[in-house]
Order: C-alpha cells, then sequence, then structure tokens
C-alpha cells in the first residue's frame, strides 16, 4: 500500500490545472489577486523600506518583483521581501482549517519563480492551488502547540512545493522535497502578536525564501529524512500527527476553498469580535460614539480572548487587540487602515475606552471552534441602554463569504495606494483572468510594480 507522501508527491506531479475545476480555479486567482495589492501597501513602511534597502544592496539581480518598490531582484530575496511585507497589515487571505495563512506564504515565491523562469499564468494558479493545499493538509493533520507561530513553518513546505511543481520535479524528487522543507521551518512565537513584535513578520517571509532553498537541496543532490514531515509535526512542533488525514479525500475535499479573505486589517480572531460588535450596532435606535460607551465585555472562543490587551502601543500591536479594534471603530466609524495607524494608538478617546473593552474566554465556545467562530458583545452605554450582538461565523469564511465586489473595492483601494489607477486595473484584469494565454508573461516582463 503507498504510503500518504507518495500518494501526496504522486497527486502534485500528476495534476494538471485542467482537472480543476472553474469554483476552484476561480477562488486560486483571487488568493494571487488579494496578496499582491495586500503585498505592495505593507511595503510602504519605514521598516519594510529599511529592509528592501539593505537586502537588496548586495542582492543579485532577477526578474522577480519586489512588490510595491518598483523594482525586481532575484526570485529568493523577493520572496524573503514579498512574504514580509505581506503580513505587515493583516490583511491577507488565511484559512482556519490550515490554523493560518497558507496563501501569503506560497504567493510569494510561486510568483517570483514564474517571474525568473517566464512560467504562465496557468503554471503559476496551478504551483499556488497545489503549494496551498500540501502544506494546509499538513497543518490540519497536526495538533501544532499554541506557543508555536503558524507563520513560517509548514509554509515552507508550501512554497517548495508549489516552486518544485513548476520546475517539473517527479514523484520522487516531490516526496524528496517534502521531507526537506519539511524540516526547515522555524521555532517561531505566538507571543510576538501580544508583543507587537514585528520581527513575527519575516516568519512568512521565511516561508518562500526556505522554499527555494529546499528546491535547491533537491537538485543538488541533498537528502532528507524517510518521513521529515512525521519527524517535526509528529515530535517537534506537535506531538499528535495523522497521516491519513493529510490525504482523506485528496482531489476531492480542497481545503483551499476554505478560507477566508479579510476586510478588517486585524487578526482574524479579532474579526469575530468586530462581527459581533457590528450586530450591536445594528440594533441601536441612534448612532454610538465612543464618549457615549460605559463598558463593552466580551465572550469569545479561546484564540479571540488571547487579544485581549488593553495597553496598545504601536500600529502594529493594535491589529491584535480585541479592546483597541471595538474602541477605534467606534471613534473612527471604520476599520481602515487609519483606524490602526500610530495617529489611532496616540488618541486618547480610543484609549480610554479600549482600558473599558473586557475579554473572557467562553469555554463553551471553544468547542464549537473551528466549525463557528462564537463570540457574545455586550455593550452598556452612559445612559444605561444595553445593546447585546453576537458572531456565530465571521464574515469572509467558505460559508459566509465576502462579496466580490467588496473584494474587488479592497484590492482597488490598497493597490492606487500604490500605483496608479491604469496600472492597478490592468493588474487586477491579469491577476483574475491568469489562464489567458500569454497574458501574465507580457505584464510580469513589461511592468514593474
Amino acid at each position: 500500500m503507498q504510503d500518504y507522501l507518495d500518494t501526496l508527491s504522486d497527486f502534485v506531479c500528476r495534476t494538471r490545472v485542467q482537472d480543476l475545476d472553474g469554483a476552484l480555479r476561480r477562488h486560486g486567482r483571487w488568493i494571487i489577486a488579494d496578496s499582491i495589492p495586500v503585498i505592495a501597501a505593507g511595503m510602504q513602511g519605514a521598516e519594510m523600506r529599511a529592509l528592501v534597502a539593505a537586502q537588496l544592496e548586495s542582492a543579485a539581480p532577477g526578474k522577480a518583483w519586489v512588490i510595491g518598490t518598483g523594482r525586481r531582484s532575484n526570485p529568493v530575496d523577493a520572496a524573503l521581501l514579498n512574504g514580509t511585507a505581506g503580513v505587515w497589515l493583516e490583511l491577507d487571505e488565511g484559512n482556519l482549517v490550515a490554523k493560518g495563512h497558507p496563501g501569503i506564504q506560497v504567493v510569494p515565491a510561486a510568483l517570483a519563480a514564474a517571474q525568473e523562469t517566464g512560467a504562465s499564468g496557468s503554471d503559476l494558479l496551478l504551483a499556488v492551488i497545489l503549494g496551498y493545499e500540501v502544506s494546509a493538509r499538513i497543518s490540519r493533520a497536526a495538533k501544532v502547540r499554541i506557543a508555536v507561530h503558524p507563520h513560517g513553518t509548514y509554509g515552507v513546505i508550501g512554497a517548495a512545493v508549489a516552486v518544485g511543481k513548476m520546475k517539473g520535479f517527479t514523484p520522487a524528487q516531490m516526496r524528496q522535497l517534502i521531507n526537506i522543507a519539511a524540516t526547515m521551518g522555524l521555532a517561531t512565537s505566538r507571543n510576538t502578536l501580544l508583543e507587537g513584535a514585528t520581527v513575527r513578520n519575516i516568519y512568512a517571509g521565511h516561508s518562500g525564501l526556505m522554499g527555494q532553498m529546499a528546491v535547491r537541496l533537491v537538485l543538488a543532490g541533498f537528502k532528507g529524512e524517510s518521513d521529515g514531515v512525521q519527524s517535526i509535526y509528529g515530535r517537534v512542533l506537535s506531538d499528535q500527527f495523522d497521516p491519513g488525514l493529510v490525504v482523506a479525500d485528496l482531489g476531492s475535499d480542497w481545503l483551499l476553498m476554505q478560507g477566508y479573505f479579510k476586510l478588517h486589517c486585524t487578526g482574524r480572531y479579532v474579526h469575530s469580535a468586530i462581527d459581533a460588535l457590528e450586530d450591536a450596532l445594528a440594533k441601536a435606535p441612534t448612532g454610538v460614539t465612543a464618549e457615549s460607551v460605559e463598558r463593552i465585555d466580551v465572550s469569545a472562543y479561546a484564540l479571540a480572548a488571547s487579544l485581549n490587551g488593553q495597553n496598545i502601543t504601536t500600529s502594529f500591536g493594535a491589529r491584535f487587540s480585541v479592546p483597541f479594534a471595538l474602541a477605534t471603530i467606534l471613534r473612527h466609524g471604520e476599520s481602515n487602515l487609519a483606524a490602526f495607524s500610530e495617529q489611532a494608538v496616540a488618541d486618547a478617546q480610543v484609549q480610554q475606552l479600549a482600558r473599558r473593552v473586557f475579554v473572557v474566554e467562553n469555554e463553551a465556545y471553544n468547542a464549537l471552534y473551528p466549525g463557528l467562530q462564537r463570540c457574545d458583545l455586550t455593550m452598556t452605554l452612559r445612559d444605561g441602554t444595553v445593546l447585546t450582538g453576537r458572531c456565530d461565523v465571521t464574515k469572509g469564511e467558505a460559508s459566509k463569504p465576502h462579496r466580490q465586489e467588496d473584494l474587488a473595492a479592497k484590492f482597488m483601494t490598497l493597490a492606487r495606494s500604490v500605483w496608479s489607477e491604469e496600472k492597478s486595473s490592468a493588474l487586477r484584469d491579469v491577476c483574475l483572468d491568469l489562464e489567458a494565454p500569454g497574458a501574465f508573461e507580457a505584464f510580469s516582463g513589461t511592468v514593474d510594480l
């Protein structure tokens, strides 16, 4: 009987883009389309600009976009920088079943490799879908310790599989690649979120860098363990790993289709509380302002409840605080980038209200997660009015998807903050029609992002 790694490797190598149904290809295109302007906007921060300058000073040249800079570089450095920028604003695609963000760890490496080799848009799309699916399934099969941040771990495998697929790896090479990539992840720290430590952002960049390095190692003849996946995900990062779950319904049940897109620039679990707030506000007879709120109480599943910090000092840290998110939305009336800026963090009214938002864990809701992301909110106003709201399924999940118009508006808002209307529109059209013969290659070869 074929073991799970052989099954997985054979599947990756034999699957063609024409084997994928229209809905799957459409979702894959949106993951790529969503990622690129998110990267570009994240690249504009001072820290990213400084990192780009330092990294490219002595980097080898290449054809791959360093997105949002107007520059190009070799695929390894480009993927490192693009992956890091892509998680800076907390607007990247994610997947609760995969327990993290496969897309932003796979897309930068696949895109860079496609540009360097002149691969077609169809090749890029197929590579992203397969890299995403393999890594998501490996993550699902493990019970990784909660102290481990998911970026920079299984994403290395996804990036490696995507690039290996574009390079035409055989099943034997693909198995070797998965085993090698599995052991090249980081020992990441989830506590970086709670402290607002931006070193966390390099974890996603690491996936794109080391995924490509794993491909180089295989081509150079390096060998991995016989089952590196089991070693890392059954003994190091986790003590529980189910190989059968990696290949269960492979090719018919696509985890990629269970992913979510974001419209709020916060950690995913904060979104559940925002949805509960919106539900409560919809019941208010008149407008509710930050000044009119006495206190807010939130009861949520453990991952949301862990983001309960009230003493927020940085823009990055603000993205992982339920109290700050609710306070700044009430103060500014929306959850755009400005509401999570350094200026918003310095706003006295936001800070004062954040200290009156209290978040507790509801153990009963833990049992419902991830199928339901239940979150209850009670808002008490200074005049004694009490408003309640609930989230059962967070907006953007597969069972409660955002409208295509909203995703398109997000794309254009972020894109226009970096590029012209014309370039932004052209990029959108190429991303959403990747299988059009020659379109991606022509755009990639002539337009700098």
